[in-house]
């Protein structure tokens, strides 16, 4: 159990947010080359998308070459990306060193630590991912700072280059020594579940606690409705989700409320979105994910509807506590419901597609509300369209019951 329990730590340490650890660098481009912040975003936004259309890929590679193979791979090419990324002095530079960081950073970084903790756990799968979520809001609170010092002690080129170093040296090696691809590797089972058999003193495999779990290939998930009705479910949150986040200070503004007030609120979001991850994994391990999903589209469209109304301090607070309970329900529900569903054994192809989905939907989400404010002056038109979306969730999400593998048609 100890050993499955540092599994789950090594995602804690993978789980580095690409978007956050890039803040520092931005205006640091924009200043040394005099881009515009408009073609920097652009370029990450379409970077962003086709890094996340090759995550069917990266998924595939991880079922076929496990886990540890992968982290090691990825990690020296995370690492070489570093150093590429510390040698940018053109906009086609940036632009691919940029799909690199998305590529191997967010995106494979993301799906291999989600797919070893599936394989790690079955009866504890929820709450191993709210520990390995922790890890999640961990790096988004520390990277900036310690990007940011590094940044006026040294400059953004050495920053980068510190980070090339650390992965190579302590993070490529520490994951060919320690990673195990599935407990079976090493004579356990999920969850390390081991007993003592009756009269006699030596260990021997536990029965499993649970039901035995169903391993579908992706080729056979495709033909469930549960598995399109998951993949509809991953796409809306992130899709409304980045487009609230990316004009939160305009929506805020045309309410009368300023941009610390915004700031607020995206903090407090984060804040109760740690304990509510955490708490979220026990949920998981109590009742079935689709209905957990259900809650979460619920709150998705109250949250709509208060924007709408959101013009003091008090119910913007309320508003961001609200949007924090709803992350963390949702980080970990979309996260456990994969293997949960289709089993641990082509985890990496099916978990692939969910992320692509996830890509999709935040890259398209902000443009929708910037082009209704465009037209109507006004955010409420957009905001009415968007609750849709939510209502198309909460229907995708009462489909979305586990598939039976025995009753797969031909």
């Amino acid at each position: 159990m100890v050993y499955c329990i540092y599994c789950c730590a090594r995602g804690i340490f993978l789980r580095t947010r690409s978007s956050v650890f890039n803040s520092a660098f931005i205006d640091q481009y924009i200043n040394d080359f005099g881009w515009s912040r408009s073609q920097v975003s652009g370029i990450y936004s379409a970077a962003t998308l086709i890094a996340g259309l090759i995550m069917m890929f990266v998924g595939r590679s991880i079922d076929k070459y496990g886990q540890r193979a992968m982290m090691v791979t990825i990690g020296t090419l995370f690492a070489l990306a570093c150093f590429f990324n510390s040698m940018v002095s053109s906009i086609w530079m940036l632009a691919i060193g940029f799909f690199l960081v998305r590529l191997l950073g967010q995106g494979s970084m993301s799906l291999i630590p989600n797919t070893l903790v599936a394989q790690w756990f079955e009866k504890k799968r929820g709450v191993a991912f709210s520990i390995m979520t922790l890890g999640s809001f961990a790096s988004a609170m520390m990277f900036p700072i310690v990007n940011t010092w590094m940044i006026e002690t040294w400059d953004w080129r050495f920053a980068w280059q510190v980070w090339g170093v650390l992965l190579l040296v302590i993070f490529v090696p520490a994951a060919l020594l320690v990673v195990r691809n599935k407990p079976e590797d090493v004579g356990l089972e999920p969850d390390g579940f081991v007993v003592k058999n009756e009269g006699k003193n030596q260990p021997i495999m536990a029965t499993k606690l649970l039901e035995a779990e169903q391993d579908w290939t992706l080729s056979e998930a495709r033909k469930t409705k549960a598995f399109w009705a998951i993949l509809i479910c991953v796409g809306i949150p992130a899709m409304v989700n980045t487009g609230i986040t990316f004009h939160i200070i305009s929506i805020f503004g045309s309410n009368q409320l300023s941009p610390e007030i915004s700031a607020i609120v995206l903090s407090l979001m984060a804040v109760v979105g740690i304990p509510m991850s955490f708490v979220s994994g026990f949920i998981t391990d109590k009742i079935q994910t689709n209905y957990l999903l259900v809650v979460i589209f619920l709150i998705e469209i109250v949250l709509l509807l208060m924007l709408l109304i959101t013009n003091n301090i008090l119910m913007a607070i309320l508003f961001g506590t609200l949007w924090g309970i709803a992350n963390g329900l949702e980080r970990i529900g979309l996260n456990v419901i994969w293997p949960n569903y289709f089993g641990r054994k082509y985890i990496g192809s099916i978990n692939g597609v969910g992320v692509t989905m996830g890509v999709i939907g935040s890259s398209l989400g902000p443009l929708p509300f910037g082009v209704g404010y465009d037209l109507f002056q006004s955010y409420t038109p957009v905001l009415l369209a968007t609750l849709m979306f939510p209502v198309i969730g909460v229907i995708c999400s009462l489909i979305a019951k586990k598939p039976d593998k025995s009753q797969l048609a031909g």
